[in-house]
């Protein structure tokens, strides 16, 4: 029996991929009248040598000539192992055994699969869209497999977790840190402490996050209505996001204090 959390997750992943099945259904996702369907054994002959038809390789089932990166692929080459296969899950492992030249990417993270989008947005601008090779990804029929809807579906909500993660960041930017061997630890906000540029300075809470071993520091602004404010209670005691239930103050700082130091 699925737990709560894990139920969740799977519903997710459901929700994304049947949002990515309706893309396809728009046009989103049309495919290319005159892609070339492969196998495998066929597409392991695309490997740059003497008297290969070509110089090909496949991400997530995608065929693309890589023949003008011919040095970064060709035999002998440091990614020649991608060469006439599809080795997307050493796209993101970095593993270039055989045993980690393969397509299975089943266990990837949401990160994971948003590194794998990144390379496959990098072939899809910079080498030229053959086809397709069939099982993993593709049947043979030349259409996406559920497998390839399920990663799809992992690199959507990727997006989206990813989309979160910036709104928390705007809503609580990391302080400035550093340490001392003499003094401890130092945070401080500015205005564009944690690389966020905004028109308050804050001052440095714990945050903690559900599931985090440890909080870290946070600049929290002070003063207006919270940020989760909803538009139904107007009312607020203008301090800002200070009483937010996951933030702690600094032992021994004041808590207005935009510096807070943590002795050794």
């Amino acid at each position: 029996m699925l737990s709560l959390g894990r139920r969740g997750l799977w519903l997710g992943l459901a929700a994304a991929a049947a949002a990515t099945m309706a893309a396809r259904l728009m046009g989103w996702w049309s495919p290319r009248a005159d892609f070339r369907l492969f196998i495998p054994e066929e597409l392991a002959r695309y490997r740059g040598r003497p008297g290969d038809p070509g110089l090909y390789l496949a991400l997530l089932g995608r065929v693309y000539d890589v023949s003008s990166g011919r040095r970064h692929y060709e035999p002998g080459a440091h990614y020649s192992g991608f060469a006439g296969r599809d080795a997307s899950r050493a796209f993101v492992t970095g593993d270039y055994s055989e045993g980690g030249l393969v397509d299975d990417v089943s266990d990837l993270s949401f990160s994971e699969m948003l590194t794998l989008q990144s390379w496959l947005s990098f072939y899809e601008k910079n080498y030229e869209f053959i086809g397709r090779v069939t099982g993993r990804f593709y049947g043979e029929d030349g259409l996406p497999t559920p497998e390839l809807t399920q990663a799809e579906a992992m690199i959507t909500k990727g997006l989206e977790a990813n989309k979160q993660e910036l709104k928390e960041k705007q809503k609580f930017p990391p302080c400035n840190a550093e340490w001392s061997s003499t003094r401890g630890s130092r945070f401080w906000c500015s205005q564009r402490s944690g690389g966020v540029s905004r028109d308050w300075i804050g001052v440095p809470r714990k945050l903690f996050k559900p599931g985090a071993k440890e909080p870290h520091c946070v600049c929290v602004r002070t003063t207006g209505p919270p940020s989760d404010q909803t538009p139904d209670n107007p009312t607020h005691r203008n301090r800002g996001d200070l009483d937010h239930p996951n933030l702690e103050e600094y032992t021994g700082c004041p808590p207005l204090a935009i510096t807070c130091y943590v002795p050794l």
